[in-house]
């Protein structure tokens, strides 16, 4: 199958030397492909099934690129069939480390610096406009005139999973649903829909150091997009330690954060990707609910 795959990509005369597995999703397996010739590429296969998620994601990645923000140049897509029955999207190897890694190997000014130049890239990416509140996607999907409905729509099926079961004490999830219901109240945007990643945290970022030793991100990998608030993104990227005070600063040099924004809508904002986390990883993110779903109760 794999030999099929670089046939397809480097022609019937590349030959496949080696194959290491990536970090990757729970649905596909991510490898790194060398071959013989020392070419190498980032596979992504999905055995036995049909999975159309690839074709958004090329979509993703180039609309990415289009607003200025570095990501893998795809090689080649294929949808699974009878005759191949594996869906698979190929593309570039890019060198770096992800941002973690990236940290411990840069000085504390080469981080700052590294810091500045994913704020340049989350503002290019928050420049580009949408023609509505939506995921961004090849087939056709829903779009929403008003934000709060829209994350709404995004968050509806996780917060039902969630609250089936006894991560939170009843007394929260009465708090969630209360605020579930009520989020056009606190999640007030006025502003255009904009080009979001969805999903920028530290594996999703490649830093490299060119020759002078400055470090810069070399890539930001798979997108979830969609076309929404920005402040939902900053709030997520703030959570999981991506951003930095010194990313901040810079991003709001050029888009200012309201007070709201610190005051009601991060800690909803935060509080929703934490119930994701707990959907996907399970009771290890419990506790970080609960405290969070404390502090937003103070605000019904």
């Amino acid at each position: 199958m794999l030999r099929q795959v670089v046939h397809d990509w480097a022609g019937s005369d590349a030959e496949l030397s080696e194959a290491v597995p990536l970090a990757g999703g729970s649905i596909n397996t991510t490898l790194l492909l060398t071959l013989k010739d020392g070419g190498r590429a980032v596979l992504k296969i999905t055995p036995h099934r049909v999975d159309r998620a690839y074709e958004d994601e090329v979509l993703q990645l180039d609309l990415l690129r289009s607003a200025g923000v570095p990501t893998p140049q795809v090689h080649n897509l294929h949808n699974g069939s009878l005759e191949q029955p594996f869906s698979y999207l190929i593309m570039q190897f890019v060198e770096g480390v992800d941002l973690n890694a990236a940290r411990g190997r840069c000085s504390p000014e080469q981080f700052d610096n590294l810091q500045r130049d994913l704020a340049d890239l989350m503002l290019r990416l928050h420049a580009i406009e949408g023609p509505g509140f939506m995921r961004v996607s090849k087939r056709q999907v829903a779009q929403f005139d008003s934000w709060p409905a829209f994350y709404r729509d995004v968050f509806d099926l996780i917060w039902t999973e969630v609250a089936k079961t006894t991560v939170l004490p009843i007394k929260l999830r009465k708090v969630v649903h209360k605020l579930h219901d009520r989020l056009d109240r606190f999640l007030v945007y006025d502003g255009t829909p904009r080009l979001l990643h969805w999903d920028v945290w530290a594996t999703n970022l490649l830093a490299a150091a060119d020759g002078e030793g400055r470090w810069t991100i070399a890539a930001m990998l798979d997108p979830n997009c969609k076309y929404g608030c920005p402040e939902a993104e900053l709030a997520y990227m703030d959570l999981f330690h991506t951003a930095t005070p010194v990313f901040f600063k810079s991003y709001q040099a050029e888009r200012r954060l309201p007070a709201e924004y610190h005051q009601v809508r991060k800690p909803i904002f935060q509080l929703y990707s934490l119930l994701n986390h707990v959907r996907l990883f399970g009771g290890d993110y419990a506790r970080a609910v609960c405290a969070q779903a404390e502090k937003v109760a103070t605000l019904l």
